[in-house]
């Protein structure tokens, strides 16, 4: 079999996604292409054997001149290919009507729709329509999270189904290890190892998405409430892994913060494994996930979760963390606050939650199933 996996300009975790399906499909023995635009393929690093990448310039939003060389160049690629696995609705988009207008017998297609509406009104019309161009267009329809199968069904797809998007299951360690990296990662970011300094853990793209100026909101008023309800210790230590365009304006809130509010921007970071092991809690203040690849690490390293109920985070955490709400604004940032006060406040809650972190790591896709969900769908097509 061939496959043509799709892709347009994506940050995180769907580029981690589509890599790891590329090298689980090579590696089964099938033939893989891998098209995306020429900034994704450099990020994406050397090909796995069996795959082969395809520079396609798939941009973030619609453009005329680009879009018709996109069609042009997967009509020619998916030529050959017996099925075609889009990721995100742009990609979606542009592989229908690459396929509409292929000559000779047409492949099957498969897509993934890996995101929320956009803000702005503008960008939630243009969204609309790629649904449903893609709803009516692909032979099946795959969504990463609960409400993106209902707005797929709402469009017109038939029979949605959910997709398997499994983070990387790490190398098991012992208890003794866990203690080692604890105290080394605690040490570079110049806190004893032994000392009653809470460390809390946040990743992700600096984005309005995953919205960390609440997160800062909540850590905020923790430290507030920290010194006026007379806590004994200090307040914790809040570490972001990540970059993105959100940075300036979180910088500027960090800076407006109370003076004993202790957030830090570590930027990209190439140990989030580690961080996650030493954190006393990862926490998430989201406006919106699908299936959290970082929240599935947490939950390998058996870390206590703190989340918002958004999207499929609900579906990956199950019962194995604190969930808030999720609207957005003061409220959020308060529930954010009283969570992470019980979790930090509770050294028997903190081990419930670990306990129950490590029986849901057990529960979690891991490659093989998502493998098995890609080649099934494939096959039902």
């Amino acid at each position: 079999m061939k496959v043509l996996l799709v892709m347009g300009m994506v940050a995180g975790g769907v580029g981690t996604h589509v890599r790891s399906l590329a090298e689980s499909l090579g590696a089964a023995g099938l033939r893989v292409v891998v098209a995306c635009p020429s900034p994704v393929v450099a990020s994406l690093g050397r090909p796995a054997e069996g795959v082969t990448w395809f520079e396609v310039p798939i941009g973030s939003r619609p453009h005329p001149v680009r879009d018709r060389r996109s069609v042009q160049l997967l009509r020619g690629v998916l030529q050959g290919a017996d099925v075609v696995h889009a990721h995100g609705l742009r990609a979606g988009a542009l592989a229908v009507t690459a396929r509409k207008v292929a000559r000779g017998q047409r492949p099957c297609l498969v897509v993934t729709s890996h995101n929320a509406p956009p803000e702005g009104r503008a960008a939630r019309t243009v969204y609309a329509v790629l649904e449903q161009v893609v709803a009516h267009g692909a032979d099946l329809v795959l969504g990463v999270s609960p409400d993106l199968l209902e707005r797929a069904a709402r469009a017109g797809a038939r029979e949605p189904r959910l997709a398997v998007v499994a983070a990387p299951v790490p190398v098991a360690v012992t208890e003794e290890e866990r203690r080692s990296i604890r105290a080394r990662v605690r040490r570079g970011l110049g806190l004893a190892p032994d000392d009653d300094v809470a460390l809390v853990v946040n990743a992700g793209r600096l984005s309005s998405q995953k919205d960390q100026v609440t997160l800062v909101d909540a850590v905020d008023l923790l430290t507030a409430r920290w010194h006026g309800q007379g806590h004994t210790g200090p307040p914790p230590v809040v570490v972001v892994a990540g970059e993105g365009p959100a940075r300036a304006a979180l910088e500027a809130r960090i800076t407006a913060a109370h003076e004993l509010t202790d957030v830090r921007l570590l930027g990209h970071r190439a140990d989030l494994p580690d961080l996650l092991l030493a954190a006393d809690v990862v926490v998430s203040a989201a406006r919106w996930e699908g299936q959290p690849v970082w929240i599935q690490e947490a939950i390998h390293a058996g870390a206590p979760v703190v989340a918002t109920d958004v999207g499929g985070t609900r579906t990956v955490v199950g019962d194995a963390g604190l969930l808030v709400g999720a609207e957005p604004g003061p409220e959020r940032a308060r529930e954010l606050a009283d969570a992470l006060d019980r979790v930090l406040t509770s050294p028997e809650l903190r081990a419930d939650l670990r306990r129950l972190a490590r029986a849901r790591s057990a529960q979690l896709p891991d490659r093989e199933d998502e493998l098995e969900a890609a080649l099934t769908a494939y096959r039902g097509v």
